[in-house]
This record gives structure tokens, sequence and C-alpha cells, in this order.
């Protein structure tokens, strides 16, 4: 993974590390940087009782990636919240992976909103997502 560490996120709590939903998601994260946050999630262990990757599941990969590519757009003397969360699923994710691709669309000084799109392994657009994160400083401690 390049980039910052999510360790080093504001406000994270490595005690908590074990009950992470990306972990029991298979979210790998394989790319970080302020400008984009790339990551991974198998269709296997998400789908739906009709075979197809859960939407919700693309949901959890949209905030997972988008929460982290604001923290790291805000700096890490800030922390960020998730406020809104929309997605609009385009077509199905079957089998294999999906990859998400987060960028920030607006850094301010309250607000940070990153889009987020989901392919499938033949790079076909499955998901669009955007996430708002209301933007605080880092809590004491």
């Amino acid at each position: 993974m390049g980039g910052a560490n999510p360790d080093d996120l504001p406000g994270f709590a490595p005690d908590a590390a074990a009950e992470q939903l990306a972990d029991r998601m298979g979210i790998k994260i394989t790319d970080t940087t302020p400008d984009r946050v790339v990551g991974t999630m198998p269709v296997a262990g998400n789908r739906q009782p009709y075979g197809l990757l859960h939407g919700g599941a693309n949901a959890v990969l949209a905030e997972t990636l988008g929460s982290m590519s604001a923290a790291l757009s805000v700096g890490l003397d800030r922390a960020t919240m998730g406020l809104e969360l929309t997605c609009t699923h385009h077509r199905a994710a079957l089998e294999g992976e999906v990859t998400g691709v987060a960028t920030p669309v607006h850094v301010g000084r309250s607000t940070a909103t990153v889009e987020i799109v989901i392919t499938d392994s033949a790079g076909r657009r499955t998901c669009t997502a955007r996430l708002t994160c209301i933007v605080r400083d880092k809590p004491p401690g």
C-alpha cells in the first residue's frame, strides 16, 4: 500500500482493528494517496440471494474507500465522519472481485466529498457512489 498508513488516520483505534467490517467483507486497500484511494473486494461471500454482489457490499466498499480518502485529504490534524452516502448500481457483478477508486471532489473546511467508482473484473462500471463527510478538529488524545 502506498501513501499513508491507516494507523496514522485521526482517531484510528488499533484496539478495534479485529472488529473492522472491511476485513469481514474481504476488502483490501491497494493504494493510498491524498488524491486517490484504491481497494478491492471479492464478490464471493458478499452476494445477495440471487447470486449477485449485494448492493450493501458496494456501499461498504464505497464508504471504506471514501472515508479513507476524505481523511487523507483533510490532513492528519483533522477528523472526518460520514454524513451522507449515495450509491447508483449500474450493473451486476457476478464473480471475481470489484475494484473501487475514491477521488476527492471537494475538500473544504467543514465538509469533504468523495466520488467512488466501482468496476468489475472486466473493467465495467458497476456502481458510482458519492460520500460526503463532515470535517472536525482531531479529537484530543
